[in-house]
């Protein structure tokens, strides 16, 4: 069973310009997650699935460990592009079993929670995994609760979860994706990750908030 996990990176973004290669507590952001699929023994191969081959000069520092850089078309750096599309050219450049898609944004993604994830959908009883904060609140969803009853409201700890994805990570196998075009199939699994692990960067307030947090968890 061949493990392949990829992460697309583009160097023109939008919201945040050169956000991936921002320096956070003296790391560029996209060391955060280099490291982080590096601690996964059970992955056979590691792409960072970029166009521009600057990138380079950082992956370089992890080839040792298995880390290469795959050449993307520059088509998928445009903006309206989705990301299925970017996996759907993913899957016809490598061929694997399984999928493990991670983003350089989620820099508090831990590789215990991307292990325990793939070993469930290894073992066949899931056919993929993702990364999402379970919510215990009172939700509301077109105008009326979501998950209570205004005449009989329940304590928030009795409240049905509702869970969130963080985009931290997909895991999927190759069917799921072919035959379905999702990269979450009909038998997931949910793994439940805390506020930190959660923390995605897409702007200049989300950056300085994971600096935040990134000082209070080094200094605990």
């Amino acid at each position: 069973m061949k493990v392949v996990s990829f992460i697309p990176i583009k160097l023109n973004n939008q919201r945040l310009p050169g956000k991936n290669l921002l320096p956070l507590n003296g790391k560029p952001l996209c060391d955060y997650i280099f490291e982080t699929v590096c601690n996964v023994d059970e992955i056979d191969e590691r792409y960072v699935y970029c166009s521009d081959e600057s990138i380079k000069s950082y992956t370089a520092l992890y080839e040792h460990r298995g880390l290469r850089f795959l050449k993307r078309d520059k088509y998928l750096d445009g903006f309206q592009v989705k990301g299925l599309e970017i996996i759907d050219y993913f899957l016809r450049d490598v061929m694997a079993d399984i999928y493990v898609l991670t983003h350089t944004t989620q820099p508090f993604t831990k590789s215990e929670s991307i292990s325990k994830s793939l070993h469930n959908v290894m073992s066949g009883e899931y056919d993929s995994a993702f990364s999402a904060v379970c919510l215990r609140d009172y939700m509301w969803y077109q105008g009326r609760p979501f998950n209570y009853d205004m005449k009989d409201i329940p304590r928030s700890q009795d409240l049905e979860p509702v869970y969130m994805e963080t985009g931290a990570f997909f895991i999927f196998r190759r069917e799921v994706f072919t035959q379905t075009g999702q990269r979450i199939g009909k038998r997931p699994y949910i793994c439940e990750v805390d506020q930190f692990e959660a923390i995605d960067i897409d702007t200049a307030e989300d950056f300085a908030f994971a600096e935040a947090a990134m000082s209070y968890l080094a200094g605990k």
